[in-house]
């Protein structure tokens, strides 16, 4: 029997948001406005660009605004960034079970390339899912079924690593066992989204027996 574990990218495998903080706080002073990281989680954490551009920007182009914005993102990401804690080692750990590994992201595909590259995790997945090029993206399921496909591995088999709501009410719709990562939100937030249950890292005590459902156990 195949199974796979299934990981969100931004604030999943590495902290991001401080990087999208910084550009959006620079983006505002430029437009003689503050910002601070209350504002950013609650206007702009876990949506489009294009959804959210258009309020928090009015009367500018959206899609530059977009392109300036992920290119300045991306230009933070040269150097390197270290990857969530023990990411590294649960996804070699899947490796050597034999088990299957996917990115299910609805960042840009080049966003995800420059982020995997950065934290020296690029080799480490084959399958790697873009929300915008499928049909719908997260909070849609269909990016996770996507990788399902790809895998060939059934849902009752996968275990997805989320950190916003959105891209939990993806994995939980899809059937898969789903897993918040608390970087940006807390136990009870990330379980009124659909989560499973919550971890702080990838070295949470609580993911040895977490991952043991995959052996037929449970939590």
């Amino acid at each position: 029997m195949k199974h796979a574990l299934l990981f969100d990218l931004d604030g999943t495998l590495i902290q991001s948001d401080p990087l999208h903080l910084a550009v959006f706080a620079e983006m505002f002073a430029e437009r003689g406005k503050s910002m601070d990281e209350a504002f950013y989680m609650k206007h702009i954490h876990g949506t489009h660009n294009l959804e959210s551009f258009p309020q928090l920007f009015p009367g500018e182009d959206a899609q530059a605004l977009s392109d300036l914005k992920e290119t300045r993102f991306r230009e933070r990401l040269i150097g390197g960034q270290p990857c969530m804690p023990g990411a590294d080692r649960v996804i070699a750990q899947a490796k050597a079970s034999g088990w299957g590994v996917a990115i299910v992201t609805n960042a840009p595909r080049i966003n995800a390339e420059y982020m995997l590259n950065a934290i020296g995790l690029r080799d480490a997945f084959e399958t790697l899912i873009i929300g915008d090029e499928c049909a719908r993206g997260k909070p849609d399921p269909d990016p996770y079924l996507a990788a399902m496909r790809a895998l060939d591995v059934a849902a009752d088999h996968c275990i997805a690593f989320e950190d916003s709501p959105s891209g939990l009410r993806a994995a939980r719709g899809s059937g898969a066992y789903t897993v918040g990562i608390r970087s940006s939100a807390s136990d009870a937030e990330l379980r009124a989204a659909g989560a499973h249950q919550t971890i702080a890292d990838f070295n949470d005590t609580a993911l040895p027996a977490i991952l043991a459902r995959l052996s037929g156990e449970t939590v």
